[in-house]
């Protein structure tokens, strides 16, 4: 490539990285601009290689050279800033487990987005006889994976079973007493979420809230308006809530986002990733494109055993296997997220906008 050429392409690499960092800050929730809300490590990466090559290859004296390696080592900053609390370089949000805990205080997720056309349905169940979780929890489930896990989930006498074959189905499988199971469909008529009670084999009673909204794509939601709300009104539900509480699924919504940060802030609930590693469990077909987008997130009053990305099992999402410790007596050892007046604002702002949203959805539905 000659040198006026690879200059070019340097400055559009660097362009595209500076723009992908900020547009993320607009107040808008299309999907073209909310897209670039996911890649914040792969952006991170694309601005050092641009700052690095620039240095190295192209010229650097003219304003507008100055005025682009100035911007991009701000967006270089910016990103850091934002990966480091996924590192071992920050402290952990969720305190590790004491030593010899005992084990009717465990309560262990195995959380997985079978990806509805996947057909390896035995790579699924080997993982569940080997990590023997107290709940079983299925995303983009339909009646032929219900049917296919039948071997491993005959053991799990407690279920919410919600096949469907839009690819939002859901199936909640658990070992330890549910009570209170309650299927709602907050904005969209096919868009589930479960919230229901499970019992620790201590005796607490733990709310546990299962979701999956639409992601802001085009052959889904042309904005994250709906996805937004659902999430929010959920921390919402949350923060009133007496109860221990966990909540887990795939967000279609990655960790650092403005709406999960809302989402922690307003349900006060702790992420076990912080201080740990990004649990990247999407995309499993594409190494250099990952992000974590199934979560588990949890009230203070766990703490961790362990957590682990599972292997692939020939879905686009890598399962997720939590085990975390009951320890009321430790809450106030791990700061709670808190929402300011500013921020329950913000959050009411997209609750009545993704509720507006649904609105129009309902009546462009009504009149075709």
């Amino acid at each position: 490539m000659k040198r006026p050429a690879l200059v070019i392409t340097l400055q559009a690499l660097a362009t595209f990285s500076i723009l992908g960092t900020f547009l993320p800050l607009l107040h808008s929730q299309e999907w073209y601009i909310r897209v670039f809300d996911y890649p914040r490590l792969q952006l991170f990466g694309l601005a050092v290689i641009s700052f690095i090559l620039y240095l190295w290859l192209a010229p650097r004296n003219r304003k507008r050279d100055k005025f682009l390696l100035a911007t991009l080592t701000i967006a270089i900053v910016y990103q850091a800033v934002n990966i480091s609390p996924y590192t071992f370089l920050a402290p952990k949000e969720v305190k590790d487990a004491e030593a010899n805990t005992a084990e009717n205080t465990w309560l262990s997720l195995l959380v997985s987005n079978v990806y509805m056309d996947n057909k390896e349905h035995e790579k699924l169940m080997q993982l569940v006889r080997e990590k023997e979780p107290d709940i079983l929890l299925l995303l983009e489930s339909d009646l032929v994976w219900q049917q296919a896990m039948t071997p491993v989930t005959e053991q799990y006498p407690y279920r919410v079973e919600i096949p469907l074959k839009n690819t939002y189905g859901m199936h909640l499988y658990s070992k330890l007493p549910l009570r209170q199971q309650e299927v709602s469909y907050l904005l969209d008529k096919d868009i589930p979420s479960i919230k229901t009670f499970v019992k620790l084999r201590n005796g607490t009673w733990v709310e546990l809230h299962v979701v999956h909204p639409k992601p802001p794509v085009p052959t889904e939601d042309a904005t994250s308006e709906k996805r937004d709300a659902e999430i929010v009104m959920i921390a919402r539900d949350i923060a009133d809530s007496k109860y221990p509480v966990v909540v887990a699924g795939d967000f279609n919504d990655v960790a650092w986002s403005r709406t999960t940060e809302l989402f922690q802030e307003v349900s006060g609930l702790l992420d076990p990733r912080l201080g740990r590693g990004f649990y990247n469990t999407f995309n499993a077909n594409y190494p250099i494109l990952r992000w974590p987008l199934d979560h588990v997130f949890h009230s203070t009053h766990f703490k961790i055993e362990s957590m682990e990305r599972l292997p692939d099992i020939e879905s686009d999402h890598f399962p997720i296997f939590i085990r975390l410790s009951f320890a009321p007596e430790n809450e106030y050892e791990q700061e709670e997220p808190e929402a300011d007046a500013q921020t329950q604002e913000e959050a009411s702002e997209i609750i009545e906008e993704g509720k507006q949203e649904a609105a129009e959805d309902k009546r462009e539905g009504e009149s075709e």
